[in-house]
């Protein structure tokens, strides 16, 4: 085993999700050499992204289970890889670097890391965000979509609430992030909520904590009143809910440089001002994390559209109640996938790699 073998973990998890491309000064080597030993590279490089028990595991690569299981379980204390439980039994799978191990960092980010990841993101990361859809979608904050326009129910933010029954919320790792380099904002923390397995797996590593469908609720609330952007995955099933700000969040920064930001993020609505009613106080200019709307000559608020990603903050604090989200043409409407696998074998695809793991398919290659 040899130092090599992190750049075939960077090759691999260049392969999910976003990818991790490499940069010219190596950063994203640092990142992984800080994260993993040259064994937990080793191993990570032959789990799949299907769950396995460590019994499987070690059939599979050809090790003594005994030896695989302590591995995976300080891989999963290191926020490296991701655990789900069903009854007595314990699976483990791979997870990109975004949205997975590095979200899962919430607890051990140090300085350090902040400040490499931060670099990261300035040299390549936040340009093959740009390049790509993104991870997470946007949608409609509490109240803001015009009754008149139909909501799905992946895109309505309150029925995730009611429809699932393990909620847990989390701090948000962009915002500890640039708290470490001392330029936060001044949003909320605890802001991020998961579903369903991934709310008992914050849970079980004491990385969130669970609560009720009323106190999360109150905390969506709040995340509106500061002007957070609600982006759930991509996927239909939802799993995950950050609250998003443009000053903190990599995914939000990175697309408010897009020329075209509606066209990089999965949403169906839009902003619309009735210009007989704008008093023109441009407290959606300040509101809106994307800068499409503005007050033109004739003193009434107009949206770019290319710049609109539909999340309504724009809507929930006109005084004059002069903004609402309408529902885009039929044409200009996407579904997001089903599952958050669908979209990963979607992107996968698009982007011309494979989710097979580097060490199966040098196999198949022999």
């Amino acid at each position: 085993m040899t130092a090599n073998v992190y750049y075939d973990l960077r090759e691999q998890l260049d392969q999910y999700s976003v990818g991790l491309p490499a940069t010219g000064s190596g950063v994203e080597m640092k990142i992984l050499k800080k994260l993993f030993s040259e064994e937990d590279a080793e191993l990570y490089l032959s789990l799949t992204m299907v769950p396995e028990t460590a019994g499987e595991i070690a059939q599979r690569i050809g090790r003594a289970e005994d030896t695989v299981t302590p591995q995976l379980e300080r891989m999963v204390d290191k926020g490296l890889i991701f655990r789900l439980q069903k009854g007595d039994v314990f699976a483990y799978q791979a997870v990109p670097f975004v949205i997975g191990i590095a979200e899962f960092q919430i607890k051990d980010i140090d300085k350090e890391l902040a400040e490499l990841i931060n670099q990261y993101i300035s040299e390549a990361f936040g340009k093959e965000l740009i390049a790509r859809t993104l991870p997470l979608r946007t949608v409609p904050v509490n109240k803001s979509v015009d009754h008149l326009w139909p909501v799905a129910p992946y895109d309505d933010v309150r029925r995730i609430f009611e429809t699932e029954d393990k909620i847990a919320v989390t701090k948000c790792i962009c915002r500890v992030q640039h708290g470490l380099l001392g330029d936060a904002c001044d949003k909320p923390l605890e802001v991020c909520f998961m579903f369903g397995i991934y709310a008992q797996y914050y849970v079980d590593k004491d990385m969130g904590r669970f609560v009720t469908r009323e106190e999360g609720l109150r905390i969506l609330d709040k995340c509106d009143e500061h002007g957070l952007v609600p982006q759930p995955l991509i996927a239909q099933e939802a799993g995950v809910l950050c609250n998003c700000c443009g000053d903190c969040c990599g995914i939000l920064k990175s697309m408010k440089l897009a020329p075209k930001p509606a066209e990089k993020v999965l949403t169906n609505y839009y902003a619309a001002v009735q210009s007989d009613a704008c008093s023109a106080c441009e407290t959606c200019v300040d509101r809106c994390q994307m800068e499409a709307i503005k007050v033109g000559v004739n003193d009434v608020a107009e949206v770019d559209r290319d710049r609109c990603i539909g999340c309504g903050l724009c809507v929930t604090t006109c005084p004059s109640k002069a903004v609402s989200l309408r529902l885009k043409p039929e044409s200009e409407r996407r579904e997001p996938p089903e599952t958050a696998e669908d979209y990963m074998l979607e992107l996968a695809l698009a982007r011309g790699k494979s989710l097979v793991p580097l060490a199966i398919s040098k196999k198949w290659q022999t």
